[in-house]
């Protein structure tokens, strides 16, 4: 069954990432069409946890962000939690500690965090390029910002082979 992925192409390398629809269908929409609007284009990975987390998302690190790109991508959306267990490889989405709260930043793990489950909105995870992740959260940080933050060049949203529920 086909599936909507989204290629990161970084300055560390390429992620790809299966979106989970049926699990997170407001938050799955709302990243691919941050995506679609090149919303993440020129973004860095801004939060850096060592052996849990990297995050990105975060509009304000753009090359060139301008308020209109707040106007044209963000909106809150609904919290999504779901029955997806955040392991290794997950992708979630990214929110203050209020409800309804995610906007644009999302974060991979790059180990169990079984405290996560049913809080946040896991929608999607890494088919290929984790070793890229792993990458990124070794790099050196000073409270949780990398002191050479990678950019993420570009996001694009590309049709993929579904995983069965089962292998999530």
């Amino acid at each position: 069954m086909a599936s909507k992925c989204v290629k990161f192409e970084t300055e560390a390398g390429n992620i790809e990432m299966e979106m989970f629809p049926e699990s997170a269908p407001e938050s799955v929409r709302n990243f691919l069409n941050l995506v679609a609007v090149g919303a993440y284009d020129t973004t860095t990975f801004s939060r850096v946890v060592p052996d849990f987390v990297v995050q990105g998302g975060d509009l304000w690190t753009r090359e060139k962000f301008t308020q209109d790109w707040l106007k044209r991508a963000v909106r809150k959306i609904s919290d999504e939690p779901n029955q997806i267990k955040h392991q290794r490889g997950i992708l979630s989405m990214a929110r203050g500690a209020r409800e309804n709260s995610a906007t644009t930043s999302f974060f991979i793990l790059v180990s169990e965090a079984s405290h996560l489950d049913g809080t946040f909105a896991a929608f999607g995870r890494v088919t290929k390029g984790m070793e890229v992740v792993d990458a990124i959260n070794k790099m050196e940080v000073k409270d949780e910002a990398p002191l050479k933050p990678v950019r993420l060049k570009k996001a694009t949203v590309f049709t993929c082979q579904a995983m069965t529920e089962t292998t999530k």
